[in-house]
């Protein structure tokens, strides 16, 4: 495949799990904040859909990214730059998200604390 559309794709492929990310993200500090019904549970609700949607697509990110790259997993100079941020950054994204499915609502207010700490980092 030509290489303009692999650039083409990663480009498109990785600003919307970010956008997803933070959005779920600020829904989930801000139903923290609250901390009332119904409103929280929303919030709780569109961040928890909106991690999932987005480490999803941060998938399709990495693999047209290693397509771009010939599947080099680091390589040198700007790429290896960008691949010390990345492969951090996917593996919080995923580790999010599995947390989020695993423990769904019943996270102590404690523990959701952490994991939003966790989410400001990522």
């Amino acid at each position: 495949m030509d290489r303009s559309i692999w650039v083409k794709m990663h480009g498109g492929t990785t600003h919307f799990p970010i956008a997803l990310i933070v959005a779920s993200m600020l829904f989930d500090i801000i139903g923290y904040a609250l901390n009332r019904e119904p409103h929280s549970r929303d919030l709780h609700a569109a961040a928890f859909y909106s991690l999932i949607l987005g480490a999803l697509a941060s998938f399709g990110a990495v693999l047209s990214g290693l397509m771009l790259t010939n599947w080099q997993t680091f390589g040198s100079g700007d790429l290896a730059e960008h691949h010390y941020f990345l492969w951090p950054a996917f593996a919080l994204i995923v580790g999010l998200a599995v947390w989020r499915i695993t423990v769904r609502y019943s996270a102590t207010r404690a523990a959701f604390a952490v994991y939003l700490a966790v989410s400001v980092v990522t």
